[in-house]
């Protein structure tokens, strides 16, 4: 496993899904709900070859009982990105501690906050590790 990531480094994966999720919001632009550039995130991801899961639940693991509280995230990349997507006026402190949470309940390090409802999407992207 690797080590930790420093400040602004990059993996491989993170960066493919970055540059497919550009490649989506440049087609279709800001507006649309967040089910239609996950469906064309997801378009991307499996054309590329990019093992991916969608809608993954997550158990609260409460008193050592994993409890089904309904939680999903939206993508899992690789079994080591969490991708939760927006499409938010801006990123808000509740969606960075959801990614947190997300991360730290499933165990995968890396995880990026992509906010679609931008004029560029770079201006949407959060990158978050624990």
């Amino acid at each position: 496993m690797p080590g930790p990531s420093v400040q602004g480094e990059r993996d491989s994966l993170t960066e493919s899904v970055i540059g497919l999720a550009i490649e989506v919001h440049r087609a279709l632009g800001p507006g649309l709900l967040e089910s239609a550039y996950q469906e064309c995130l997801c378009y991307e991801l499996k054309a590329k070859g990019i093992a991916f899961g969608r809608q993954v639940a997550l158990p609260v693991v409460y008193k050592s009982v994993k409890l089904d509280c309904g939680y999903r995230m939206d993508l899992v990349v690789d079994d080591r990105l969490v991708v939760e997507l927006k499409t938010v006026e801006k990123i808000l402190p509740i969606h960075e501690a959801q990614l947190l949470t997300y991360l730290r309940l499933s165990g995968i390090r890396t995880g990026l906050l992509l906010n679609f409802n931008t004029s560029v999407l770079k201006d949407g992207i959060k990158r978050m590790v624990l």
